[in-house]
């Protein structure tokens, strides 16, 4: 948990408002109906909330424009890298644009699920260097006991 403590002392200075979210979630669309939802369904059974595409962007509703919304009431941004994001980062899809937003602020942690941190590194050498979680030493459920374990520490230190 050391690795992360440079993004619990930036999460540490949000205030805490009634429609904050603890958690952005960032994923390919390809993961949608299973990683992503699996990580989401974790950590909200642990108490987290989540930002998550398919639960929060209403039918009818601009997709951009309510990424923007969720990114901007999220305390701390969550990269599920995939094989399939690594797909898709190059080819500036929208998991680019949240990922290029969420690298602008030390509130950014990489899940590592399917694939390495060398795969990453040749893709967004700049993600590849954030402190993060890899699947492939702890398992989904374990990674989301740690990152729910991150939020309810500082949401106590908050109060």
């Amino acid at each position: 948990m050391v690795a992360l403590t440079p993004i619990r002392e930036t999460v540490e200075k949000l205030a805490v408002a009634p429609e904050r979210r603890d958690y952005f979630l960032c994923h390919a669309w390809d993961d949608r109906a299973e990683s992503a939802k699996e990580l989401h369904d974790l950590l909200e059974a642990r108490g987290a909330s989540v930002w998550f595409s398919e639960k929060d962007v209403p039918l009818g509703t601009p997709l951009l424009r309510e990424i923007d919304k969720g990114l901007s009431k999220s305390r701390i941004g969550i990269v599920l890298v995939t094989p399939a994001l690594l797909r898709r980062l190059p080819k500036e899809s929208i998991a680019d644009k949240e990922l290029s937003t969420l690298l602008a602020g030390n509130r950014l942690i990489p899940i590592v699920h399917g694939t390495t941190y060398e795969a990453l590194r040749d893709v967004s050498p700049m993600l590849a260097s954030r402190s993060g979680l890899d699947t492939g030493e702890n398992t989904m459920e374990e990674v989301a006991a740690k990152l729910a374990e991150l939020v309810a520490q500082d949401t106590q230190l908050a109060n």
